[in-house]
């Protein structure tokens, strides 16, 4: 019996979740890539999603593509660790069973969601999460980059900076805020943070 518990208390504390953050544009995309590329350890946890895809995006590996009524249907059912109504009407969430895919393979599933997604899966899981927030130098530099991109209108682009200012509100929430005024550096401290959390 105390040997069942041990192994349960192992499987425990090797599932571990890295739950990586920032407003839209401050560069959390291009570090969580990286840190995949670099880290076999680590998998990218597909996040569901009601929006439309983009072009080149793939069901089943950039998200997992449901209608809002199948969305709804899986609420329902208890099949997210976390799920939230990120813009007006688009509905985003992380599925316990990829998560569990990936506790499976014997990695460490790398979310990649908004705020409230992310404090939300931290209350779940506590300690064996660790939850980095990705700062923009400046809200200046954000409506910067992501005016760049060319995919925003000019109303998308002010309701992704309204949010922007909502989320950087929630900051101190998180374990570790790493500035993104440079990216190699921002991306060095952030792979250290994981490394140490990984060990």
């Amino acid at each position: 019996m105390a040997k069942c518990q041990q192994l349960i208390a192992k499987q425990m504390s090797s599932q571990k979740i890295i739950i990586i953050t920032a407003p839209s544009g401050a560069g959390k995309t291009t570090i969580v890539r990286k840190l995949l590329s670099e880290l076999p350890q680590l998998a990218f946890s597909i996040s569901a999603s009601t929006r439309t895809p983009r072009e080149n995006e793939v069901h089943g590996k950039d998200y997992y593509f449901l209608s809002t009524e199948e969305f709804h249907h899986k609420i329902e059912e208890n099949a997210f660790a976390e799920y939230e109504m990120v813009y007006a009407g688009k509905y985003y969430g992380t599925l316990k069973s990829e998560l569990e895919r990936i506790w499976g393979n014997g990695q460490v599933p790398m979310v990649d969601i908004d705020v409230k997604g992310a404090l939300s899966i931290k209350e779940t899981y506590q300690e064996a999460a660790l939850t980095i927030f990705i700062q923009p130098p400046s809200l200046e530099a954000l409506r910067a980059r992501l005016s760049e991109r060319g995919t925003e209108t000019a109303d998308s682009l002010e309701e992704r900076l309204a949010k922007a200012r909502y989320e950087l509100s929630f900051a101190h929430e998180f374990d570790t805020i790493v500035l993104n005024d440079e990216l190699e550096k921002a991306y060095a401290t952030v792979k250290a943070l994981v490394l140490d959390f990984l060990k």
